[in-house]
C-alpha cells in the first residue's frame, strides 16, 4: 500500500519560524515533524510513499532524498502553483492505482494507522476520514457521523451554537482511486470543501473513523511549544533522538553538559551540545544539535533551535529560538515571543512576551523590543569593528567565513602579490589561519606565513617591498572564545575604511576572484622574519648610550609571541633583564590577570632594584610601565611621560595625539617647540596620523605607542627600547619624570544613547553650545576656559562618552555630569 504525504504547506500562522523553512520540516522534539511522520508510516508496514510539494520543495527533497535513508520508497509531486488539497493528490494520481493513505507531513501523531484501515476494509468505503476527539473544535472541520460511522455532514470552522459533535477532521484519509473522478483538475480543489461533498450528495459510501491516540495540528507557535511539552509528558509516543536519562530527560550522541549545569525538569538536549558550568536547563526545554549554551544561562519551557549561541546570563521564558541565533551575554526573551532563524540580539538586549523577530534581524545592544521586527533591521551588523573582523571561534567567525573573507580581500589586491600572515598560539587562530590562507591562495594571491608571532612583527613585515598587505588572527584579549582578524595595508598600519567597505561589499555580493589552477597563490615563510625585525629596531636608538646606563629591567611578556623577540633586542641593549612567563601559552594567556601580573612585577621591581618594570600584552602592542620605585604609571601618565621625554628628542615637529588628551600634553611641548597635533580617537585615525610627514610620536590612551620612524603602528616592545634610550640621554629616572608631571583631572562618563538618536545629539549639543569655540574632529569637543568637554559616540555600543577636563577633579565631574544631563534631556 502507498501513502501521500501532503508537504505543501506555507504554515503561514508559525511565522516567523517557516519564513525560510516549509512547515513539515519544522524540527519537533529535534527531528523535522515530516520524520515523525515517515516513521508512524513505516511503523504500520507503509513503505512506498508519494509526497506533494510546493513552498521550499527543494528543503524537503535534499533532506529525505529517495527516503533510502529512512527505510522507505519516496517520489515526489511538485505543484507550480497551488492546487488545495485534494488538487495536490490528484497532481500525484499517476503514482496512486490502487488503494492509498493520506496523510499531512505538518502534524504530530501517533494514531493508529491500521485501525482505520481496517475500518476502511469492513465498511467498503470509497472514502475513510480519520476523526479524533478535541476540547475545543472550534478551530477544525466537525465532522458529524452516524451511529454506523457513515458521514452525515460537515461543519467547517463552527460557531458554539453548532458543536453537534466534537469529532474533527484529521486530515488523515484512506482512499480508493476512483476519489479521482471526484477532483477536478487544473484548479485548486479541496477534499473538506469539495470533493466530500460531493461524494455525500452522490450517495457514496463515505465513513468516518474514530482513531485512538495522540493527534495535534501544530498550527499555531503556541501549540508547537506546547507539543513539545507533550512529547515530554509521553502523552504522544514518537522517537527522540538521543539516550533517555531518565523519565523525560534525552541527551543526544556527543552532548557535553558539566557536571556543574543544572538539569531541573523534563528536557531534550540534542547532539553535540555543550551546556557550561552554572548553566541551568529548566522545566519543558528543548536544544537542538550543537546549541551553546554558557554559563549562568536560564531557561524554561523554551524550544531553541539547532547551531544556536547562547552568551553569559541569557534568560529565555516560553520562547523559541530560530537556527543559528546568536544572543549575546544578558538577552532575555519572554513567554510568547519568538526569534527567527539567524538572528542577532545584542548583550542586554530584551525581547518582550510575544514579540516576534523575523530571520536575519539584528537586535542592537541594550534594546527593548515591544513589537514586532518584520521588515526592519539594522541589517547586518557591521563586518569590521574597532580592530577588524570579530566573533565568537567557530560561531561568528567559522572557516568558511574566513576563507570567504580571505577572498573577499585578496580581490581588492592585484593578483600575484603577497600577503604576510601570522596568528597567537591559539587553535582557534590557527585553524582559522588556514582557512584564511586557503582563501587567499584561492584568488591568486601568494601568503608568507609567520605562523607565531607579534602583530607589530607582523606589520613590519608587511612594509617589506615583497608584501602588499599582511593579516593576523588572535584571541580578543579579555575573551578566550572570541577571535579577531586584523588587517594591514602595506605600510603596515590598519586598512582605511573605506577599504573595509569594499571588502565587505565583495564579501556581501560573493564577488570573488577565482582564479585557474595555474594562477592559485603559493605559501611560503620567510626566513629570519624576526633577525631582521629585531636589526631594524636595533637600529633606530643609541646603543651606545643605553648600554652605558646599564639598565635592569623586569619585563612580564604575558605568555606572548613577544617573548621570542624582545630577549636578542635587550641583549644588544646590554640590560639586565628579569623575564617573567617568557613563553607563548595561549592556555596560560588567557587566564592572565593583567592587575595582577603589574603588582607582581611591581613588587619584582622593588625586591631586585630594577629600574623599569614592563608589562607587555600577549599580541606586543601595548605597554604598562612601572618606574624604579615600584610604582604603576597609568596609562595617561605614561603617555604624558613619553611626551615629555621625546619632545626634546623629536625627529619631527609634531605629536599625534587622540582628542581627549589632557591640555597637558601642550604644555610639556611648548618649550620645545613642538605642537601635538589631535586626532579622532580610532587606532586607525592615529595610526594614518603618525605616517604623515613631520609626526614624530604617537600615543593613544590605552598603552599604545607609535615610533614613525621604526613602524606607525603601536609596538609595546619599540616603545620600551625607545624609553631606556630617553632616560639614558635625559639621565634621570622614571619616577623623576612621574612626579615632574603636571597633575590631570580628567572625568568620564557614558549615557545610553540608542543608535537613531546619536546624530541627533551631537546636532543639538552643537547648538547649545554655538557661544563656545568648538573642536569637531571627532564627536563635540567644547572648549573651556579652564578646560573641555568632550561628547563622542561609541561606534560599536548605543552610548555616548563624555570626557571632561577641569582644574580639578569634583570639577571635571561636575562638568561631565552637567553635559551628561543635558544629552538626557535630548532624547527625551
Amino acid at each position: 500500500m502507498k501513502a501521500v504525504i501532503m508537504a505543501g504547506g506555507e504554515g503561514t500562522r508559525l511565522r516567523p519560524l517557516t519564513s525560510n523553512c516549509p512547515k513539515p520540516m519544522l524540527p519537533l522534539a529535534n527531528r523535522p515533524m515530516m520524520e515523525h511522520i515517515i516513521g508512524l508510516l513505516k511503523q504500520h508496514g507503509i513503505d512506498e510513499i508519494v509526497v506533494t510539494v510546493a513552498f521550499l520543495a527543494n528543503q524537503i527533497r535534499t533532506y529525505f532524498g529517495d527516503g533510502s535513508e529512512f527505510g522507505v520508497r519516496m517520489v515526489y509531486a511538485t505543484e507550480d502553483q497551488p492546487l488545495g488539497t485534494a488538487g495536490s493528490v490528484r497532481n500525484a494520481m499517476a503514482q496512486l492505482t490502487e488503494r492509498f493513505l493520506v496523510i499531512s507531513g505538518d502534524v504530530l501523531t501517533d494514531i493508529d494507522l491500521g485501525e482505520i484501515l481496517a475500518f476502511h476494509d469492513d465498511h467498503d468505503a470509497l472514502a475513510t476520514i480519520g476523526l479524533v476527539a478535541v476540547e475545543n473544535p472550534l478551530e477544525f472541520g466537525i465532522v458529524i457521523t452516524r451511529e454506523d460511522g457513515s458521514i452525515e455532514r460537515f461543519l467547517e470552522k463552527p460557531t458554539w451554537g453548532q458543536v453537534f459533535s466534537d469529532t474533527i477532521n484529521t486530515g488523515i484519509f484512506v482512499l480508493e482511486p476512483e476519489i479521482f473522478d471526484f477532483i477536478p483538475e487544473g484548479r485548486p480543489v479541496d477534499f473538506s470543501g469539495e470533493v466530500f461533498p460531493a461524494l455525500l450528495e452522490a450517495g457514496k459510501p463515505l465513513f468516518g473513523a474514530v482513531a485512538q491516540g495522540y493527534w495535534e495540528d501544530v498550527g499555531t507557535l503556541e501549540s508547537y511549544v506546547s507539543s513539545h511539552q507533550d512529547v515530554m509528558d509521553g502523552r504522544v509516543q514518537v522517537d527522540v533522538p538521543g539516550f533517555e536519562l531518565g523519565r523525560g530527560v534525552w541527551l543526544g550522541e556527543g552532548a557535553d553538559v558539566h557536571p556543574d549545569a543544572k538539569i531541573e525538569g523534563f528536557a531534550i538536549i540534542g547532539e553535540n551540545c555543550r551546556v557550561e558550568a552554572g548553566a541551568r536547563i529548566g522545566d519543558y526545554t528543548v536544544l537542538g544539535s550543537n546549541v551553546r549554551v554558557r554559563g549562568d544561562v536560564d531557561l524554561e519551557r523554551s524550544v531553541v533551535h539547532e547551531n544556536a549561541y547562547l552568551a553569559e546570563g541569557v534568560r529565555l521564558r516560553g520562547a523559541v529560538i530560530g537556527r543559528a541565533s546568536d544572543l549575546r551575554r544578558g538577552a532575555r526573551c519572554d513567554d510568547g515571543s519568538v526569534v527567527g532563524d539567524e538572528c542577532f540580539i545584542g548583550e542586554n538586549a530584551h525581547v518582550t512576551s510575544g514579540v516576534k523577530v523575523y530571520p536575519f534581524k539584528t537586535v542592537e545592544t541594550g534594546a527593548i523590543v515591544n513589537s514586532s521586527i518584520i521588515w526592519e533591521s539594522k541589517g547586518p551588523r557591521s563586518l569590521f569593528g574597532r580592530d577588524g573582523v570579530s566573533g565568537l571561534a567557530n560561531v561568528d567567525i567559522s572557516p568558511e567565513l574566513a576563507a570567504r573573507l580571505a577572498m573577499a580581500f585578496a580581490t581588492t589586491l592585484r593578483k600575484d602579490t603577497t600577503v604576510i600572515t601570522s596568528r597567537d598560539s591559539s587553535r582557534a587562530a590557527r585553524m582559522l589561519k588556514r582557512a584564511f590562507m586557503a582563501g587567499l591562495n584561492a584568488s591568486g594571491v601568494n601568503v608568507l606565513d609567520l605562523e607565531v608571532a607579534p602583530v607589530p612583527v607582523t606589520r613590519y613585515q608587511a612594509r617589506q617591498p615583497m608584501a602588499s598587505a599582511g593579516v593576523t588572527i588572535r584571541l580578543v584579549e579579555g575573551d578566550s572564545q572570541s577571535v579577531v582578524i586584523r588587517f594591514f595595508d602595506g605600510n603596515g598600519i590598519d586598512i582605511t575604511e573605506d577599504a573595509q567597505r569594499k571588502v565587505e561589499r565583495l564579501l556581501n555580493r560573493e564577488d570573488f576572484r577565482r582564479v585557474l589552477a595555474g594562477e592559485i597563490g603559493d605559501i611560503g615563510f620567510p626566513p629570519r622574519a624576526l633577525e631582521h625585525y629585531t636589526a631594524a629596531l636595533g637600529e633606530t636608538v643609541d646603543l651606545a648610550a643605553v648600554r652605558a646606563a646599564g639598565f635592569k629591567l623586569v619585563i612580564d611578556y604575558g605568555y606572548g609571541a613577544t617573548a621570542f623577540v624582545m630577549p636578542n633586542v635587550l641583549a644588544k641593549l646590554g640590560a639586565d633583564v628579569l623575564g617573567v612567563n617568557p613563553y607563548a601559552s595561549t592556555r596560560q594567556a588567557i587566564s592572565v590577570d593583567r592587575d595582577q601580573s603589574v603588582r607582581e612585577v611591581a613588587a619584582l621591581v622593588r625586591a631586585s632594584g630594577a629600574h623599569i618594570g614592563a608589562v607587555l600584552d600577549a599580541d606586543g602592542e601595548h605597554l604598562t610601565l612601572i618606574d624604579d620605585t615600584g610604582q604603576q604609571l597609568t596609562d595617561e601618565e605614561a603617555r604624558l611621560a613619553f611626551v615629555s621625554l621625546v619632545a626634546g628628542h623629536l625627529v619631527g615637529d609634531r605629536i599625534a595625539l587622540p582628542v581627549n588628551v589632557s591640555n597637558v600634553a601642550e604644555q610639556l611641548v611648548a618649550p620645545h617647540g613642538v605642537t601635538i597635533q589631535h586626532t579622532k580617537t580610532s587606532t586607525h585615525a592615529l595610526m594614518a596620523a603618525a605616517s604623515e610627514r613631520g609626526v614624530g610620536f604617537a600615543a593613544s590612551g590605552d598603552g599604545g605607542f607609535i615610533l614613525p620612524g621604526f613602524l606607525p603602528a603601536f609596538d609595546g616592545g619599540a616603545a620600551l627600547v625607545k624609553l631606556l634610550e630617553l632616560l639614558a640621554k635625559e639621565q634621570t629616572t622614571l619616577s623623576a619624570v612621574r612626579e615632574s608631571l603636571p597633575r590631570v583631572h580628567i572625568a568620564h562618563e557614558t549615557v545610553v544613547t540608542p543608535w537613531e538618536q546619536k546624530g541627533l545629539v551631537m546636532r543639538t549639543l552643537v547648538e547649545l553650545s554655538k557661544d563656545r569655540r568648538l573642536e569637531l574632529i571627532d564627536g563635540v569637543k567644547v572648549l573651556h576656559d579652564d578646560g573641555w568637554v568632550l561628547a563622542l559616540p561609541d561606534p560599536e555600543e548605543p552610548v555616548t562618552h563624555i570626557w571632561a577636563e577641569a582644574p580639578d577633579n569634583a570639577k571635571a565631574r561636575a562638568r561631565a555630569q552637567e553635559y551628561g544631563r543635558r544629552i538626557r534631556q535630548t532624547l527625551r
